[in-house]
């Protein structure tokens, strides 16, 4: 049974899961005559936002509000990155939304052993994003033989996996930035 405390945790996992969906990445480029140029990445702040909800909270609670995220954008709202509906099942991209559940167990791993230093961080890091990938990879696998479509998988292959994946890895170093707070905030809660 779920307590008060944990509902509060699952809500406040709920919506930083759909406001970090809706923020795409900038980065600003600084070229000549002082003006700035804004690069976008392809993704958006949701892969940050899961780490540390994992880092932050128990993996019950992320596991149960990202199941209730993909509930609300498959049957309520489109709330999901490239929509939302029933027909979301049949993109690519959601096999790399199933790929989220090992990310949140490898990241909770590293969070209950309680060995956070960089070089852990970045391991589990990279290896909970291939995790996240390969899912994703094996969902398009998936389709394009259910389909017979295999023309289309190298495209697939390159826009979802190759396209993003050094975006994600990149995306480790400012969530690494916070880890330090979340260390101090979870010793004062044990206290």
């Amino acid at each position: 049974m779920l307590n008060f405390y944990k509902i509060i945790e699952i809500v406040v996992s709920i919506q930083s899961l759909i406001i970090s969906t809706m923020i795409p990445v900038y980065l600003p480029l600084p070229f000549i005559y002082k003006s700035s140029v804004f690069f976008e990445m392809p993704i958006t702040w949701q892969l940050p936002a899961i780490i540390l909800l994992t880092l932050m909270f128990d993996r019950k609670v992320v596991y149960k509000a990202f199941t209730i995220y993909i509930f609300i954008g498959l049957f309520i709202s489109p709330i999901l990155h490239q929509g939302g509906s029933l027909g979301y099942l049949l993109i690519p991209n959601f096999g790399y939304l199933l790929g989220v559940y090992p990310l949140i167990k490898i990241i909770d791993n590293l969070n209950t052993r309680n060995r956070i230093n960089i070089r852990n961080f970045l391991k589990y890091g990279f290896i909970a994003i291939g995790a996240m990938h390969i899912t994703g990879i094996l969902y398009n696998f998936i389709q394009i033989v259910f389909y017979s479509e295999f023309n289309i998988f190298l495209y697939n292959l390159g826009k979802y996996t190759v396209g993003k994946i050094g975006y994600h890895f990149l995306m480790l170093l400012p969530v690494y930035l916070i880890i330090k707070p979340i260390k101090l905030l979870k010793m004062a809660n044990n206290d």
